[in-house]
């Protein structure tokens, strides 16, 4: 049982480009449209300026040169400058690539009256017109600025909006005012031209008025007022926005807050927008229709490059549509994911909507085939395939595909076999087939064998050719089964093994492979003849469906719609980027006819006419949009530009004005001869460029095209001074006369260094032998012998044994180490180990000490003067810690406080280093310090570094040594 119900109406919406802040613009509040004569569209916000080139968004702000940030107008004058009027009042420009304001230009300056401009002209002697929304219109000549105020208490200026008629006579116009200046001065005038606002009217090139008042559109030419065309009161009172005539199309255009609305010459009207505050209209040079609104920028395309939209508030019962065939009737059978199949008859425009009953099992309908041989439309989801006869639906009936055996099967793709009955099926499990569709339509999974059913594996399509083979494509690549024998193709060639996703056949016989991330594959005659990729053209490398149309193949990959068309001897693919927000990743099938272009979407059914899209090919028009030398901008039309050889970093922006696409390719050089480098880029930043002459040069080309004519600008990086030929000769003597004195000067302090290095070296020696002796000195070998007798007379040899086996390992380090400048860390903490040891074992608990080592210290790599500590930690004993009853502590500290210093603290709380020799009658002076300091003093001459040494006490009791010794 079918439920069959029939909509007798369709409904399509216009698909509009949507620009916001999230592809660039600076803020969703745009006021107003502009494009000037190169092509550029410049949309006016609350939060800056915009220039769109149809790919990316430019913005401006105050700190590039606006006089504010909101900009509520954008007027373009007869010599390309381009105006700004602003909420603040003030008035701005740009002129090749530079911007005016009132900090940068004096007349400018002048104009902050405290009130905003509301309309400009320009009249046919160049001099600016400026009306107010105050009693004041102001006329700038370009030397100076004049004022003038309605002279008439009852009819002021307030909102005028100014115009010249064809005899250069300046006219104000305003609900208030009519008024005519007269050289001197505005004079009220009989002509009556009572516009509803300065929004409401429009200068025409030649010189007459186009403008609304309260019954529709008037025309003012010669003085004389001509009704064109009357309009709904309800439209006339609700305008908010601009208003906006297209003369050749006799078409009004009226912008408001429910949205824009059209009324052609017979008082149609059509909306757009609805509920959006709309601020203004505007037709750009190729017919596209520019929206400023509340919520960013809308593009309706030009009627040969619209895109429509069928989706649920069209009549169709679900917006997503997964599926889509044709049938031979000129019904279009769309497959949604609601378990119903919408049928679109495209002759009468009416929708018929087809519910599945096993709602369960076809919730998705994720694929439609017409069976040309028996007027049936086939249909799957993952869980089921199902057939519907009769597809003039007079009597439809509906059958399914029954597994026999009740078994459950998952369903990738099917295909029909138009030659007779059989169809086959793509499984997760493998692929089958079946001789009967139409008497038989069952299949028995358990009668399938692996050995001669196509090997049971994970498969993707399966496609009957038109002479009755069937191909398919599984984990290991690309099979054909055809006369009983089954062939491995992707044993031939790599590629074959890729993922295959659909396969399509040409008329010439050649099968064409959608690949998941290799492109588009032509395979004849077990060849490979052709491989169309990214780099070829195509949007992307994963393709999912075909269709083959007219000698033209369409494809659908994940990130838009391309068509290859000449395939055979030079394929030119055509990239549809201008419905990119619809036809991208929710596309998941396609329809071609002859003429229209029909789309599955997750968004409803989406198509167009593609027979009309020549504008596709077209070449886009590439401009330098500035040039910017630190943070200066230059202007664009200096003939030649010169910059100092220090100075000569230079950053290049450019363009290329394409609204049918956003894939533009740029190429550049910087001369004639040079090879021209390819870019995605806008911006090229080039420093340090070598003296001599440049030519800037840069083209670019879209998808569907070729190269543009090129942009240019010639540019000079000066030689300085010192590349001249006499400086150079001059440079030559002085720099031989300068290596002779210096060779001559360099040998003779080398000779006498080496001279005195020899005599330091030799002194170092015998400082270093007389700091051993001082070490180990005779107070210290006599209280270590006694130590040892006292042990032995007491027989107390163990203790006895253990200092003198102490000792001996001292001075046998002693012998080690006596020879040599430079030790590693860990040989002077196990020399100075050992000497604490002794030092500790004669005086107990008198003496105690802690050694800290940085973990982060190499102790076997880093490299010390040898016997360095131990006259220091010495001193500390005997001078500072010896004399105080109690005893004390010493802490040896040892550090990395700079990555190339070692930081060594030998700190001791004994009674202090001043208050030691305040209480000596005599000047005692330690010889083992004062050598060591000696020592120190010497290798600071002979290394690059000196080592720092610094010993002072550190409160009113304690000593502190701190050495730095810079590492090698």
């Amino acid at each position: 049982m079918l439920i069959f119900t029939t909509v007798s109406s369709f409904a399509q919406r216009t698909y509009l480009q949507h620009f916001t802040t999230k592809n660039g613009l600076p803020s969703n509040n745009c006021y107003y449209i502009l494009q000037d004569k190169r092509g550029f569209i410049w949309i006016a916000t609350d939060g800056g300026l915009s220039r769109f080139d149809g790919a990316n968004f430019q913005n401006f702000s105050i700190e590039d040169g606006l006089p504010d940030t909101q900009i509520l107008q954008l007027k373009e004058d007869r010599q390309g400058k381009l105006w700004f009027l602003t909420l603040n009042g003030q008035l701005g420009y740009l002129d090749n690539g530079k911007f005016y304001n009132q900090n940068n230009d004096t007349l400018l300056k002048q104009l902050n009256f405290n009130t905003i401009i509301v309309s400009f002209l320009q009249d046919n002697k160049g001099n600016i017109w400026l009306g107010t929304n105050t009693n004041l219109i102001v006329k700038w000549d370009g030397k100076s600025i004049k004022k003038y105020t309605s002279k008439y208490p009852n009819e002021k200026f307030a909102n005028a909006f100014l115009h010249e008629d064809g005899e250069g006579n300046i006219f104000s116009f305003s609900n208030k005012s009519t008024q005519k200046f007269d050289g001197k001065n505005f004079t009220i005038v009989p002509e009556k031209v009572d516009l509803l606002s300065y929004r409401s009217a429009i200068n025409t090139p030649a010189h007459a008025l186009f403008y609304l008042d309260e019954t529709g559109l008037k025309y003012f030419k010669k003085k004389v007022v001509t009704e064109v065309l009357k309009i709904n009161q309800k439209l006339i009172k609700n305008i908010s926005g601009y208003f906006y005539y297209d003369e050749s199309a006799k078409q009004v255009w009226l912008s408001n807050n429910n949205g824009a609305f059209v009324i052609d010459k017979n008082n149609k009207t059509t909306s757009y927008l609805d509920n959006i505050s709309v601020n203004q209209t505007i037709k750009d040079n190729t017919n596209n229709m520019w929206f400023a609104t509340s919520d960013g920028v809308y593009m309706l395309p030009n009627v040969n490059a619209r895109l429509f939209v069928m989706d649920k508030e069209s009549g169709l019962t679900a917006n997503v549509i997964k599926s889509i065939a044709k049938d031979e009737n000129n019904k279009l059978w769309l497959g949604t994911n609601n378990a119903s199949i919408n049928i679109l008859n495209l002759n009468n425009f009416t929708i018929n909507d087809i519910q599945i009953p096993d709602e369960e099992k076809f919730k998705s309908i994720s694929q439609l085939t017409y069976d040309k041989k028996n007027k049936s439309m086939f249909f799957s989801s993952e869980f089921g395939l199902g057939a519907i006869s009769d597809t003039n639906l007079k009597n439809p009936s509906l059958k399914y595909l029954k597994e026999e055996n009740g078994l459950m099967f998952v369903i990738k793709h099917f295909s029909l076999n138009q030659k007779d009955n059989k169809f086959a099926l793509a499984l997760s499990t493998g692929v089958i087939y079946a001789n009967d569709r139409i008497n038989n339509f069952n299949i028995n999974l358990l009668n399938y064998s692996t050995e001669n059913d196509f090997l049971r594996e994970r498969s993707y399509h399966v496609f009957y050719d038109r002479d009755g083979s069937l191909w398919f494509s599984n984990l290991k690549g690309l099979w054909q089964y055809g006369n009983g024998s089954l062939i491995r193709h992707y044993e031939r060639n790599i590629l074959l093994t890729k993922r295959i996703n659909d396969i399509m056949q040409l008329p010439d016989g050649t099968l064409v492979l959608a690949t998941d991330g290799y492109g588009v594959i032509f395979y004849k005659d077990n060849i490979i003849t052709k491989q169309l990729s990214k780099s070829n053209g195509l949007s992307s490398n994963i393709c999912k469906k075909l269709f083959v149309k007219n000698n033209e193949i369409w494809i659908l990959t994940n990130t838009g719609v391309n068509k290859i068309s000449d395939y055979t001897k030079n394929p030119k693919i055509i990239n549809f980027d201008y419905g990119k927000d619809l036809l991208t990743d929710d596309v998941n099938n396609l329809y071609i006819d002859d003429s229209t272009a029909y789309f599955a979407t997750n968004k409803g059914l989406v198509y167009f006419n593609y027979s009309d899209k020549q504008t596709l090919t077209s070449t886009p028009k590439i401009y330098i949009t500035s040039i910017i030398k630190g943070k200066q901008r230059l202007p664009l039309n200096s003939s030649l530009l010169k910059f100092d050889y220090n100075n000569n970093t230079i950053l290049f922006t450019f363009s290329a004005v394409d609204f049918t696409t956003s894939d533009i390719t740029y190429r550049y050089r910087l001369n004639d001869d040079a090879e021209w480098v390819e870019t995605k880029t806008r911006r090229l930043d080039f420093s340090s460029l070598q003296p001599g002459d440049y030519a800037f040069e840069v083209s670019a080309k879209n998808q569907n095209g070729n190269w543009s004519q090129t942009a240019k600008i010639p540019f000079t990086i000066e030689k300085p001074f010192w590349q001249s030929i006499w400086f150079l000769g001059l440079l030559v003597l002085l720099i031989g006369y300068l290596f002779y004195k210096t060779a001559v000067y360099i040998t003779r302090k080398q000779k006498d260094k080496e001279q005195e290095q020899l005599l330091v070296k030799n002194k170092i020696l015998m400082l270093e032998q007389q700091a051993l002796q001082a070490m180990m000195n005779p107070h210290f070998v006599f209280n270590v012998m006694n130590s040892i007798q006292h042990y032995i007379n007491t027989q107390n040899t163990a203790s006895a044994n253990k200092v003198l086996t102490g000792f001996a390992r001292l001075i046998r380090k002693n012998l080690e180490i006596c020879t040599k400048s430079y030790i590693s860390l860990d040989e002077e903490l196990e020399y100075l180990n050992l000497y604490l040891k002794l030092e500790e074992n004669r005086f107990g608990n008198k003496l105690q000490y802690n050694i800290y080592v940085d973990p982060a210290i190499d102790k076997d790599e880093t490299l010390i003067p040898s016997m360095l500590l131990q006259p220091y930690v010495e001193n500390a004993i005997w001078h500072g810690i010896m004399p105080k009853e109690a005893g004390g502590k010493i802490q040896i500290n040892i550090k990395i406080a700079q990555p190339d210093h070692l930081n060594i603290e030998i700190i001791d709380d004994g009674i202090g280093i001043d208050n030691s020799r305040s209480t000596k009658k005599t000047d005692h002076v330690s010889k083992g310090m004062q050598l060591t300091k000696e020592r120190l003093m010497l290798l600071s001459q002979i290394e690059a570094k000196p080592i720092q040494l610094n010993v002072f006490q550190t409160s009113n009791f304690g000593t502190t040594v701190f050495i730095s010794i810079p590492l090698k």
